[in-house]
């Protein structure tokens, strides 16, 4: 019987470190997938809960320059007020429903305060062929009531605002472009009163189902423990059979000789 005291040579000792961090790494890969569907259920929950509830003042939820709290994301929110036209702002870079590109328009909503509301008031289809985004469908002018989803601002340099465009909506960068005070956050428009018939189109609501990441995980701790048993397996095959290089060869079968048809009057002589 053979020992395993095999396994504290060098080779088998840098094996089981492999071994060993790629397990952890899988267990660890795997815990952070169960995390994010934890936090998926957790937002799905904020969302069910605040699509339920009525719609409430702008006031009520959001603060000026204040981010928008967890718990109120995707919350409704009326807000009357004026359109600033004149500060409209592209964010580029969007892709609708079905992956067609085009752009956001953002424009700010004034309202008696004098704090603006950011409101995306949808999507625009463009051609990527051309960097000219065509005529912009205008607001409506006059007062107006708008409702629409309280939004968390972007973050990084994508928010930056440059000659009224960005690639993602932040409302304070908003705000130091067009020098007046904002709400935190922003809204993704749902209704505007007067209805002005704009073209484009509305955001929905996310889907509310809890992504890969329970499948995801399984099969990273699967790796994990596949990674641990092909160690046990090669170990316990050194341990019966010995080391590869070592193991004597299996001697080869002699080859049977064919036997031939052919009459032995016909057969050529050696």
């Amino acid at each position: 019987m053979r020992s395993f005291r095999f396994l504290l040579s060098r080779r088998w000792a840098l094996f089981a470190l492999v071994v060993v961090l790629l397990a952890s790494a899988a267990w660890w890969l795997g815990e952070w997938q169960f995390g994010r569907l934890e936090d998926r259920k957790q937002s799905n929950a904020i969302i069910r809960a605040n699509e339920a509830r009525a719609p409430a003042p702008v006031d009520a939820v959001l603060a000026r320059s204040e981010p928008v709290e967890e718990d109120q994301e995707w919350r409704r929110v009326t807000a009357t007020g004026t359109y600033d036209a004149a500060s409209t702002i592209i964010v580029r870079y969007r892709s609708g429903p079905s992956g067609e590109p085009g752009v956001d328009i953002v424009v700010p909503l004034v309202t008696p305060s004098g704090t603006a509301l950011v409101v995306d008031r949808g999507f625009l289809q463009i051609d990527t062929r051309s960097a000219d985004i065509g005529d912009v469908p205008p607001a409506p002018a006059g007062e107006v009531t708008v409702t629409g989803w309280v939004r968390v601002d972007g973050t990084g340099s994508s928010t930056e605002v440059e000659d009224l465009s960005a690639r993602a909506i932040n409302s304070q960068r908003i705000a130091e472009a067009i020098g007046r005070p904002t709400f935190g956050g922003f809204v993704d428009l749902t209704a505007e009163d007067p209805d002005p018939g704009s073209p484009l189109l509305l955001r929905e609501l996310p889907d509310l189902d809890n992504g890969p990441h329970f499948f995801y995980g399984l099969q990273w701790w699967f790796f994990g423990v596949l990674a641990l048993f092909g160690f046990g397996y090669l170990a316990y095959d050194e341990l019966r059979r010995g080391p590869r290089g070592e193991r004597p060869h299996r001697p080869q079968r002699p080859q049977r000789e064919r036997r031939t048809n052919v009459p032995a009057a016909y057969q050529r002589k050696g």
